[in-house]
């Protein structure tokens, strides 16, 4: 017998809207999984219940005084999911990850929190995150780190990597992510799941235009890609008040990855732009991911190519520079810097020794990284790459160094994907093979502009070609 949690999103969204579920019996569901899971997998930081279930029976009587007929619901009446520790929800302690800071408890949902709320989805809680969001893992100092569902021995990446660890184990159906370097992909890629990061502007919230490096984009984590294009309907639901946003989408997003049209010429690399300043070499089984996206694209009528490029050598400096410029003025109090990480600790007194010019010198060459780069890719519709260079690290391999190990560790598991922020273009992660050892391995492709759509299409088709149906069942 199928369980609720082995049902995809979408199933469980139209048996809600159909009266065949009720909200209040999914919650509980889910709230039971998270019961029996999250202390072996530390995906929580908080639950919620008392305030889910309270939801889940407003949802309810929502539905009933709609007379059952599901008309008017909101696009994810009665939905639970979960928000990294980094958003605020209203009446529940953000840690930030941080034990420099006293939690603080707001009274108003962050706008990324509010808009999934207006769209009818339920908050069961919050998950971990690394301090700031600073870092591709998910652990810190004020809870236990969070733990791939695949080897629990092993991180889920991050910053995300706690959401990304509760769709994982079926936990919660899918979940909101931030992505300001690989976010939203690293941990996709690391647990099996879809990931996409939005174009620089397609989300109100977390647009990729607020942050001083413009990295910076919310995105959903799914175990499909009809599931992840459900929520990304739904994050881009709201009126988007800045003067450049991504192009609108001829039909919805669930609509492009149900259709799942399209053949395109795709770029194939792996060279990444930290290659100037590291030893970027790929695990034999990222290689065997990304080569094993290569057959699929091609067995379902992409032309995949050789594509020669070249990055600039300064991307290193100027993007840890830029990435790491908003801890100068994080509003740590006085006498609390010892208890930050070594990393943020670090990367935090050096830029606040930074000069203004150093500053604006690195934005620029980012800038330029941004014009080179598009116009080099403009030659596909696609490029592709490994989604991540290693397979997942054990818990602990980064935090257990100085900060520049931990730095260098990150850009090495994590070559390809913060390039795709610095340039605000989309991107997918998904995944192509499963190890020897049950790990989960995979690719992504960086679209053109504005292709969100194209890239869930593509996504679809490698799914069908793939039977994944039965791949992404939650156990």
């Amino acid at each position: 017998m199928t369980e609720l949690h082995q049902l995809t999103a979408l199933a469980q969204r139209d048996a809600l809207a159909r009266g065949d579920l009720s909200a209040r019996e999914l919650t509980a569901h889910y709230l039971g999984r998270i019961d029996d899971l999250n202390p072996g997998l530390g995906s929580f930081t908080a639950v919620t219940a008392d305030l889910a279930l309270k939801e889940a029976a407003a949802a309810d009587e929502g539905y009933h005084s709609s007379r059952g007929t599901g008309d008017g619901l909101p696009v994810l009446h009665g939905m639970p999911l979960a928000h990294k520790d980094l958003a605020d929800v209203a009446g529940v302690a953000t840690s930030f990850g941080s034990a420099a800071l006293t939690p603080p408890v707001p009274t108003e949902d962050s706008p990324l929190v509010a808009i999934l709320r207006r769209a009818g989805a339920i908050s069961l809680g919050k998950t971990q995150v690394p301090e700031f969001g600073l870092s591709c893992h998910s652990e810190n100092d004020i809870a236990p780190a969070a733990r791939n569902p695949l080897d629990p021995r092993l991180s889920p990446g991050g910053s995300s990597g706690g959401s990304a660890a509760a769709v994982a184990a079926g936990m919660i159906p899918f979940a909101p992510g931030s992505d300001g370097g690989g976010s939203v992909r690293i941990p996709a890629s690391a647990t099996g799941l879809i990931g996409l990061k939005p174009n620089r502007g397609r989300i109100p919230a977390l647009s990729g235009q607020a942050d001083l490096g413009q990295f910076v984009v919310a995105g959903p984590l799914a175990r499909t890609t009809t599931d992840a294009a459900l929520l990304l309907d739904a994050m881009v639901d709201e009126p988007n008040h800045r003067a450049t946003s991504a192009a609108p989408p001829s039909s919805s997003f669930l609509t492009a990855a149900l259709r799942a049209e399209g053949t395109f010429r795709i770029g194939a690399s792996t060279l990444s732009p930290f290659a100037a300043a590291f030893d970027i070499v790929l695990d034999q089984e990222a290689l065997d991911a990304y080569l094993a996206g290569i057959r699929a694209l091609s067995s379902v009528g992409h032309d995949v190519l050789e594509a020669d490029l070249s990055y600039d050598p300064r991307y290193h400096q100027a993007f840890q520079t830029v990435w790491t410029a908003s801890l100068a003025t994080a509003p740590i109090p006085a006498g609390n810097e010892k208890l930050l990480t070594p990393l943020t600790r670090t990367m935090r007194e050096r830029s606040q020794a930074r000069s203004a010019p150093d500053l604006v010198t690195a934005i620029d060459i980012l800038r330029q990284f941004e014009q080179n780069t598009i116009s080099a890719y403009a030659e596909y519709d696609f490029i592709l790459t490994p989604a991540l260079g290693q397979t997942p690290r054990p818990i602990g391999w980064y935090t257990s160094e100085d900060a520049d190990t931990d730095y260098r560790r990150q850009c090495q598991y994590s070559p390809f994907t913060s390039m795709v922020n610095v340039c605000g273009l989309p991107a997918i992660a998904l995944p192509t093979i499963t190890t020897s050892t049950g790990l989960s391995m995979g690719i992504q492709l960086i679209g053109r502009p504005s292709s969100e759509a194209q890239l869930l299409a593509v996504s679809a088709q490698l799914e069908q070609a793939a039977g994944a149906g039965d791949m992404f069942a939650a156990k």
